[in-house]
């Protein structure tokens, strides 16, 4: 079957267009199922500037849409779905801000830490935005946000959003069983494990410091006992050296 968007059946006029050059100005045509073009007078190779992606974040047929996409088209798409995540945990959380920003705190360290460990981008960043999904239903069945009912209660939840995002259902497996047991570190783990872990740990230990900051030498103990990779602990010595105290 064939995307809609991509049968020439279901074209309008503006199906074709031009588009200038940033390079030299000349003008390029392009169809609307074109990534890219190279101009036929400076050999510049040009984005489709109408094209929008927004469907790649949940199309079951964006991969045969998309397969020879330019990086920066891949890039963009990878951004959509991380965009759709994030807001699919703000609507899930609603008014609690505290626990909306705890999220986009520790996906901005696991953005981070996750290029530099050039672990699966899509995986890290939807597990971290939904790491502590659980947290809701853990306290409304146990009334209590425990590590152990955070585990039991977060995967569920996680799998609903992110299928009704139409995520692959790898990803969803992944994300879920990262999510099953965040706190709690196994023999071994996945690359994507240890950069969530890394991110919720600077995040839970820069809340706690504001209340009582720690001595460098218990920082240092502390970090080289729990981060799960240097670039983990290279992140977590810049955003917590602030509040050590003499």
């Amino acid at each position: 079957m064939q995307c809609p968007g991509q049968d020439s059946r279901y074209w309008s006029g503006d199906a074709v267009f031009e588009t200038t050059c940033p390079h030299c100005g000349n003008s390029v045509e392009f169809f609307k199922d074109d990534s890219q073009r190279k101009c036929s007078h400076c050999g510049h190779r040009l984005l489709n500037p109408s094209m929008d992606f927004g469907c790649a974040s949940y199309c079951p047929y964006a991969e045969q849409c998309l397969g020879s996409m330019p990086p920066e088209m891949l890039a963009k798409r990878d951004d959509l779905f991380k965009d759709r995540v994030a807001l699919a945990m703000r609507k899930y959380f609603g008014p609690d801000r505290r626990r909306i920003k705890h999220a986009e705190d520790v996906a901005a360290h696991a953005a981070e830490i996750g290029k530099e460990e050039q672990g699966n981008m899509a995986v890290i960043m939807a597990a971290a935005y939904l790491h502590d999904i659980g947290i809701r239903e853990a306290e409304r069945k146990f009334n209590s946000s425990a590590a152990r009912y955070q585990h039991s209660e977060g995967p569920p939840v996680a799998r609903e959003l992110l299928t009704g995002l139409k995520a692959q259902a790898e990803l969803i497996d992944e994300v879920c069983d990262i999510i099953g047991h965040h706190h709690t570190p196994r023999d071994q783990e996945t690359v994507n494990f240890k950069v969530l872990y890394d991110a919720d740990l600077i995040v839970n230990l820069d809340e706690k410091y504001r209340e009582k900051a720690p001595t460098a030498e218990r920082l240092e103990k502390i970090l080289h006992a729990s981060c799960l990779t240097r670039s983990g602990r290279r992140a977590a010595e810049k955003a917590l050296r602030k509040y050590v105290r003499d």
